[in-house]
């Protein structure tokens, strides 16, 4: 079989919608059973504006935060700390049992470290001699409710 090597020099959405269909039927063939999901979390003011939220997804009974945001304007009032925490209480009523996020070294480790998260790695080599910062919380589960 003769091969042909391509090569893009940019974003490719065909190849990347691909690839996420293709990893993701394997990742359910070889995790049968465990369902996955995603929700978010936000909190505007009254008059509509986005204070801050937050994105995660679910598998099975793991977590992870994708992203949490927060205006400069709100950030000294605890909005961060809520969205974490209800981030936490809808992962364990869907029966999760560990949430895990990385933050960048000049980002939010220190916020997730004071919110009970222990740290797991460090990646070095981000530009500016920053690190990529893993981090895992065990949650409490919360049996569903049944009739």
């Amino acid at each position: 079989m003769t091969m042909t090597i391509l090569h893009t020099s940019g974003p490719d959405a065909e190849l990347e919608g691909r690839l996420g269909e293709e990893l993701r039927a394997f990742n359910t063939r070889a995790t049968a059973g465990h369902e996955r999901g995603g929700f978010t979390v936000k909190v505007t003011a009254p008059d509509g504006v986005l204070v801050g939220g937050l994105t995660a997804w679910t598998w099975g009974d793991c977590a992870g935060v994708e992203l949490l945001w927060v205006d400069d304007a709100f950030r000294q009032e605890g909005w961060g700390g809520k969205l974490l925490a209800a981030a936490e209480a809808e992962a364990g009523r869907r029966g999760c049992r560990t949430v895990t996020v990385s933050t960048y070294s000049f980002q939010a480790p220190g916020f997730y470290a004071a919110h009970g998260y222990r740290e797991t790695a460090r990646v070095p080599g981000v530009p500016g001699g920053h690190e990529d910062i893993y981090f895992i919380k065990f949650i409490e589960f919360i049996e569903p409710l049944t009739d």
